[in-house]
């Protein structure tokens, strides 16, 4: 998808040398070059869908334009002018909560046609999609979701909202007039990054020069105001920003800020939050937040490690996939210390062992890995989890004085991944000595709930990377984060007290100098006012630190844990099968807003600037079809923009070894080849010279080529009138 969307873009942009600005006003060139190469989105932006290159002219000065032949296909995407952009960014604890308000003008379509037009979304780290409103002439669209399944008596338009990648959604407006103003705001949630003690947070806001409105003086704006709340008392200093904001306000744990100055936290710190469900929650327990932040990672000692990498080879990581694994598991090896020992497994549909014991990591043990990963790494073969798994548990059998670690990659789905996470609860309950299992998903095959439920009763971390270039980023930032355990075996002592607890993770993982750790769920009974929390270090000795308990009263934790929540409860939903674990996922869903596996996203048109009802589309009861609240007026519509889960794994795709990415294609008859080839061609052909020069061209020809040229005109008229009566009776 992301290499057709590039594909039209760069077309689009093309196409859009067609717009005739004025003399004075002619846009220069380069700026049309100084973008990405690939044109992939790296800000909200906003495009006119040309199927016809006929509709494309400038909307307030009409010009002589090339009658152009043929349709595009598939359609043209034209980057849409910006006449102003806003972001608002609200940060709590460890997730930020970003809307972007923006005006992009049809500046590229005649004022008496109309143009979809496609709206891209890149989102930051686990983005998550909230919500989407546009509005333009008297009509506005919303999302909003319902429940996952196929709503029969609502008018199904169309799916057309997917993703490009992982973090970047994209969906459609329809019938959008030329030279109109077209407004959106556009909400997601995404996660603050953990380095070296401190957060940091990266939103995609980097717009190409493409997007400033020429032909007129107009000002483009753009504002950005960001709060944190870091909810407790302690003072806040920022690193380093991308632009030179200003300090607003500041306050004890809160700021509205510009630049500060850096601070340093010398010592593990952390605290819990309390709240109360809304009035509007469908869970009346009551919610709780716990983090333990590692501070000053340079005066900790980090455990010794025995790690085992369990490496996918099958035939479907063949070339990129498997290629930078490989780089990733190379540069992490060389992060470990001489006292660490290691191993590697590689699977298909058998193992392959590196040694059969564990090796410590020396420079002639790292050189002999190196040998042996690029002479045994080869992609061919099957997938077997299950294998690699009981090898590794048998190699880390014994381990004594030092932590566990399991790195599992793969890009494949398999029929008895609930008997591996059967198989290795057996292990959970062994204490210090259970190994540490971490995993990373590679494209969309492989069954990333299970992943993540194995990484939770592991006591791990999870990752995942949806396409073959974030691979190597991914794994040694798991490997990180995952290995760099400066706190083990922690135990809470207030949580055996409560009435209920509802946690996630359900195993508490250790404390990383890479990560915080933080755990959050429901609970009923009564928290005390502090709390001990009690670990191993790394030297052996024991470790018991005093935590706040306060209520919070302006973080909205609900949406905060929504999207933890939501993916937790998925996990164990799909490991129990529990149809009433997936209708709480979808309650919680649409309650928070938070897309799931088992709600899907709408979009509602309203026109006349009406707005719709609250209640239309809602679906009070999961998996069964009930009766449906229909719009009152005629004026509502309903478009299903799909799903935006992750789904459970293809276990088709990885018998079948297709690589991560690989999208099926939509197979075509030849008439259609044929016809899509020649309107492509002429009109690629037609755009590029006028017909003067055409008449003048023909003018000079003899006559076997005037016969020549006739006859294939002919045959391409007779194709398009045949696909003409085919659409005509097809409709």
């Amino acid at each position: 998808m992301a290499a057709e969307f590039t594909s039209c873009v760069e077309y689009g942009l093309g196409l859009s040398k067609r717009v005739f600005y004025g003399k004075e006003s002619v846009p220069n060139p380069s700026e049309m070059k100084r973008s990405s190469k690939s044109y992939f989105p790296e800000a909200p932006m906003v495009y006119a869908v040309v199927s016809d290159p006929e509709i494309v002219d400038n909307p307030d000065i009409p010009s002589y334009q090339p009658y152009v032949h043929g349709l595009c296909q598939p359609p043209a995407l034209i980057p849409l002018h910006m006449h102003g952009i806003g972001m608002e960014i609200e940060v709590y604890l460890d997730t930020a909560f970003v809307t972007v308000s923006g005006t992009w003008r049809v500046h590229c379509v005649s004022a008496a046609k109309r143009c979809e037009c496609r709206v891209a979304v890149p989102m930051g780290e686990q983005g998550s999609l909230l919500g989407v409103e546009s509005e333009a002439a008297g009509r506005s669209y919303r999302t909003q979701l319902i429940a996952a399944e196929d709503p029969r008596n609502v008018e199904k338009v169309g799916q057309d909202g997917y993703f490009l990648k992982r973090q970047a959604y994209t969906l459609k407006v329809p019938q959008v007039d030329g030279g109109s103003l077209l407004s959106f705001k556009i909400r997601w949630s995404q996660k603050l990054l953990y380095h070296d003690g401190h957060f940091s947070l990266s939103v995609p806001f980097r717009f190409p020069a493409y997007v400033n409105p020429v032909g007129r003086k107009i000002s483009k704006r753009e504002k950005i105001l960001l709060n944190v709340n870091v909810g407790t008392n302690i003072d806040l200093s920022c690193k380093s920003t991308s632009h030179p904001l200003k300090e607003v306000r500041r306050q004890s744990g809160r700021l509205s800020f510009s630049y500060e100055a850096e601070v340093h936290t010398n010592d593990l710190y952390g605290g819990v939050f309390l709240q109360s469900p809304t009035l509007r929650d469908f869970d009346d327990r009551e919610m709780f937040y716990f983090y333990l932040m590692p501070g000053n990672t340079q005066i900790r000692r980090v455990f010794k490690r025995q790690v085992i990498f369990i490496v996918d080879m099958s035939r479907s990581m063949l070339g990129d996939p498997l290629e930078n694994a490989k780089n990733a598991l190379l540069a992490s090896l060389s992060n470990l210390n001489r006292e660490d020992t290691f191993n590697i497994i590689a699977f298909n549909g058998g193992v392959h062992l590196f040694s059969s014991s564990m090796e410590l990591a020396t420079n002639e043990a790292m050189l002999k890995a190196k040998n042996w990963v690029d002479a045994n790494l080869n992609a061919n073969g099957g997938t077997n989890i299950l294998l690699p798994l009981r090898e590794a548990m048998i190699l880390l059998a014994k381990t004594v004085d030092s932590l566990p670690f399991i790195f599992l990659v793969t890009d494949g789905a398999v029929e008895n991944e609930r008997e591996i996470c059967t198989f290795m609860k057996s292990y959970a309950s062994a204490g210090s000595v259970c190994p540490r299992i971490s995993t990373l998903g590679i494209g969309l095959y492989c069954n990333h709930y299970f992943l993540q439920m194995l990484a939770q009763i592991g006591k791990g971390y999870y990752d995942a990377a949806y396409d073959s270039e974030s691979i190597d980023f991914k794994m040694q930032r798991l490997f990180t984060s995952a290995s760099s355990v400066i706190l083990a075996n922690i135990t809470v002592d207030a949580l055996d007290s409560l009435d209920s607890l509802e946690r996630y993770p359900s195993h508490i993982p250790d404390l990383s100098s890479g990560s915080p750790l933080i755990m959050s769920g429901r609970y009923e009974g009564s928290f005390p006012d502090s709390i001990k929390v009690r670990g191993t270090l790394a030297d052996m000795s024991n470790f018991v630190i005093d935590l706040k308990v306060q209520r919070s009263k302006d973080i909205p934790l609900d949406q905060v844990l929504a999207r933890r929540h939501i993916d937790m409860l998925t996990a164990h939903a799909w490991l129990l099968g529990s149809k009433e674990l997936e209708e709480k996922v979808s309650k919680l869903s649409k309650q928070s807003g938070v897309p799931s596996e088992y709600t899907c996203m709408i979009l509602l048109l309203t026109n006349e600037g009406k707005k719709a009802p609250e209640s239309v589309m809602i679906q009070e009861v999961y998996n069964k079809i009930t009766q449906w609240k229909k719009p009152e007026s005629n004026n509502q519509k309903v478009i299903i923009l799909g799903n935006l889960g992750f789904g459970f794994g293809n276990l088709t795709a990885t018998v079948q070894n297709k690589a991560p990415g690989s999208e099926e294609e939509k197979p075509a008859d030849a008439t259609e080849m044929l016809v899509n080839a020649a309107s492509n061609c002429c009109s690629r052909v037609l755009d590029r010279v006028c017909c003067m020069c055409f008449i003048r061209t023909c003018s000079h020809m003899n006559n076997q080529c005037a016969i020549v040229l006739t006859q294939v005109c002919t045959a391409l008229a007779c194709i398009e009138c045949l696909n003409c009566c085919y659409e005509l009776f097809a409709g």
